[in-house]
């Protein structure tokens, strides 16, 4: 799981963020605390609760008093709207530039994405973990 180059706190952050979208950490549901993500990734406590803050400072966890954080309601909506905007920053927007430069259109557009999901096999990682859970 570990990356390198790539700031431990950003990595817990984004494996919580990671379970909240594919389901296996439920809204309302406690999450890992500090200690558990520190012990599991063997890192210092303090860098999982920088993850850990800067999901809650997103709101998409808090804190209950002598318990420990919970994920947010609302949690997985927020995650998907960030990750859909990231994703069209990163992706979409190239496309587009590129497409206007080849004189594309949206309906050009359209079918080359039609043809390449046809194409495509029928076993991509989101089909082959749905309804099953987790290890």
């Amino acid at each position: 799981m570990i990356e390198e180059g790539k700031p431990l706190f950003l990595q817990i952050a984004e494996q919580i963020e990671d379970s909240i979208l594919d389901g296996s950490l439920a809204e309302e549901a406690q999450a890992p605390s500090t200690n558990e993500l520190a012990g599991f990734y063997r890192i210092n406590p303090a860098t999982a609760a920088k993850g850990v803050a800067m999901l809650t400072d997103k709101g998409v966890l808090y804190k209950r008093r002598g318990i420990g954080m919970f994920v947010a309601t609302g949690a997985k909506d927020l995650l998907l709207g960030e990750r859909r905007a990231a994703f069209a920053e990163r992706y979409i927007d190239p496309l587009l530039t590129e497409a206007r430069t080849l004189g594309l259109g949206a309906d050009d557009l359209a079918a080359l994405l039609r043809e390449r999901a046809a194409e495509e096999p029928q076993t991509s990682p989101a089909r082959q973990t749905e309804g099953t859970t987790p290890a």
